[in-house]
């Protein structure tokens, strides 16, 4: 069975902005996520797939955050002038769809099952920071919708290592298939 039919397929990228990309995430630093990230939609682009990026905003007044009761809250400061950008590397290009989010999944509250179905997508592609939480949080929901999945282990990362192997070994590899940016950079060339 092929990896991908690409006329079915899209990638998805999570949250790869400037405030999110560039704090200290592992084992693949920010910077080769987003060289990763920029390998896959240049070659999904080219194969005329669609290319999805999310970003995740909040209001200046911060009143559509989420507020529950927890044991370990979010960092809650003040958020850098860039934070909401995406990177140079990785910014929309036409024909890219840009989701934006208010919170770790990018299904809930947003158009993106609606922009894929009506694009006959029926396979993501999910790269981005952090694994376990946007990422994992996206898959979880994709699971759900019945979307089949390619996790690239190497075009995302995490705020530890050992969040990202936790994920990678325990979570994505029962609701979709775990493969290299190569992996997934090939069989985007042979389909």
């Amino acid at each position: 069975m092929n990896l991908l039919d690409i006329k079915r397929s899209a990638l998805v990228l999570i949250d790869l902005q400037q405030g999110i990309v560039n704090m200290p995430v592992a084992p693949h630093s920010g910077a080769e996520v987003v060289r990763k990230s920029k390998q896959l939609a240049e070659r999904f682009r080219a194969a005329g797939a669609p290319v999805v990026l999310v970003r995740v905003i909040f209001s200046p007044d911060g009143k559509d955050v989420l507020h529950p009761q927890v044991d370990e809250p979010m960092h809650r400061g003040p958020l850098p002038d860039n934070w909401t950008e995406f990177t140079a590397d990785v910014s929309p290009q036409a024909g890219d769809i840009v989701i934006t989010k208010r919170q770790w999944g990018a299904f809930y509250g947003t158009e993106l099952d609606l922009q894929l179905r009506r694009r006959g997508i029926n396979t993501i592609v999910l790269g981005g920071i952090a694994t376990n939480i946007g990422v994992e949080s996206t898959a979880r929901a994709a699971f759900e919708l019945g979307y089949e999945q390619v996790f690239v282990e190497d075009a995302m990362s995490s705020l530890s290592v050992e969040a990202h192997a936790f994920a990678v070994r325990t979570i994505l590899p029962r609701i979709g298939r775990v493969r290299s940016t190569e992996q997934v950079l090939a069989a985007v060339e042979s389909a």
